[in-house]
C-alpha cells in the first residue's frame, strides 16, 4: 500500500466515525426531546387532576421520597386516563391514594446491630494517671 492509499483509508474511516457521532448525537437529541414531551404531558395531566394543596403535598413527597412520588404520579395519571377521577383530587383523596401506594410498595425492615467489643473497651486495665 502506498501513502496515498493509507491516507484515503484514513479519510474514509474518519468520515465514518464523524458520521456515526453525528447520528448518535441526533438520536440522543431526539430521545431528550421525547423525554421533555412526556414530562410536559405528565405535568399537564397532574395539574388538571390535582388541586393546589395536593400539588404542594406531591412536591413535598418528591423531595423526601422520589420513588414513592413517581409511583403516585403514575397511578394518578393511569386513573385519569381511565376516567376514574372526577374533578380535582383534594388533599384527603391524595392521602387515601397515597395509602394505597404505600400498601403496594415493598416494605423494607431495617435493623440496627450493635457490636459491643467488650474486650477492646475494658476500662479495668486502664491506668488512672493523676487520680
Amino acid at each position: 500500500m502506498s501513502d496515498g492509499d493509507l491516507d484515503a483509508l484514513r479519510a474514509q474511516r474518519m468520515a465514518q466515525l464523524s458520521g456515526g457521532a453525528g447520528n448518535n448525537a441526533e438520536k440522543q437529541q431526539a430521545q431528550q426531546e421525547q423525554m421533555r414531551a412526556q414530562e410536559e404531558m405528565k405535568h399537564s395531566i397532574l395539574s388538571q387532576v390535582l388541586d393546589q394543596q395536593a400539588r404542594a403535598r406531591l412536591n413535598t413527597l418528591k423531595v423526601s421520597k422520589p420513588d414513592k412520588a413517581q409511583m403516585f404520579e403514575n397511578m394518578v395519571i393511569r386513573m385519569a386516563q381511565m376516567g376514574q377521577v372526577r374533578g380535582k383530587l383534594d388533599d384527603a383523596q391524595f392521602v387515601s391514594i397515597l395509602e394505597s401506594v404505600n400498601a403496594q410498595m415493598p416494605q423494607s425492615k431495617s435493623t440496627v446491630k450493635y457490636d459491643r467489643r467488650r474486650a477492646a473497651i475494658d476500662s479495668d486495665d486502664d491506668e488512672d494517671y493523676g487520680c
